[in-house]
């Protein structure tokens, strides 16, 4: 099935990049309705994630980010075939500024590597795409659930100066050689990791299971650490990408920081950010949080 499906998706990838920007995000909200409207499953999430995380919002803040969120969900998935197929060029020039590129050169000159932290927010897949014309990137990936996916995937991301590595012990490795190389590493701070590769830091108010990885590779290296987002434009404009260094408060661990990082930035565009994400997720054979268990 493998065989069949793979050519198919790639074609039908190809003739939907062939299509300007802003109608396949017009394309994209009209199927994030529909997953939404569908997937009762993926609705109650999305309502209650946002809920929880965001309580002072009124009543009619909550229903308009809402009905953005559903939207934008629906663009993130459209967009990529554009974004993985189109000329990397042409990818990278859709990003119309960039706030803070000046302090990822400056980063890079002291020669210890960078860890880029890309949230579940805004369009994300652009950032490697935008980093990798300039530096080298080894980033970490999880292979999709559907094999026949993963060729596509790799096809669109793993371009200019970006290598890909499985989220196992080769990654790490290979990650770890790219910092002490000088290179930059990608990752992603807000997914869930497994049982032992993480603790449980709070993250909008509850425990979520939080990837101490990037801990270990920074005091191990000395490696920069930078947080970075893209916001999507509207009527398929391009894109805003911001980056910054990761500020710990006194006695704070990076771990805590990197929530604390990803929190501001979600909030300065709640209605951009993968809520629907089982972010608080106890992984199989961890110990549930002592304040409180699965959501």
């Amino acid at each position: 099935m493998a065989t069949v499906l793979t050519p198919l998706f790639l074609f039908i990838f190809r003739l939907a990049s062939r299509l300007p920007l802003r109608w396949l995000h017009r394309l994209g909200t009209l199927a994030g309705w529909a997953t939404y409207l569908l997937s009762g499953r993926y609705a109650e999430r999305l309502h209650d994630n946002l809920r929880l995380a965001l309580p002072g919002l009124s009543d009619t803040e909550f229903r308009q980010t809402l009905r953005s969120n559903v939207a934008e969900m629906g663009k993130s998935i459209a967009e990529l075939p554009w974004i993985w197929l189109r000329p990397q060029e042409e990818v990278s020039a859709c990003v119309h500024d960039c706030h803070g590129w000046d302090k990822v050169m400056a980063a890079h000159a002291q020669g210890k590597g960078i860890i880029v932290l890309t949230p579940h927010l805004g369009c994300f897949e652009i950032v490697g795409q935008y980093i990798t014309l300039r530096l080298p990137m080894t980033t970490m990936y999880r292979p999709p659930r559907l094999a026949w996916i993963e060729p596509m995937m790799r096809l669109g991301r793993e371009r200019g100066l970006l290598e890909l590595v499985r989220t196992d012990v080769s990654g790490v490795r290979a990650m770890l050689k790219a910092l002490k190389r000088g290179q930059a590493i990608g990752l992603l701070p807000d997914q869930a990791p497994g049982n032992g590769e993480g603790e449980w830091v709070e993250f909008f108010g509850r425990p979520a299971y939080t990837m101490t990885l990037v801990e270990r590779l920074a005091q191990s290296t000395g490696a920069a650490i930078m947080m970075t987002h893209a916001v999507r434009l509207e009527d398929g404009k391009g894109y805003v990408l911001s980056f910054s260094p990761l500020e710990q408060t006194d006695g704070e661990s990076i771990t805590h920081a990197m929530n604390r990082a990803v929190e501001t930035a979600v909030r300065s565009c709640p209605e951009q950010y993968l809520w629907s994400y089982n972010r608080y997720k106890v992984p199989p054979g961890a110990e549930p949080p002592a304040m409180g268990k699965e959501s």
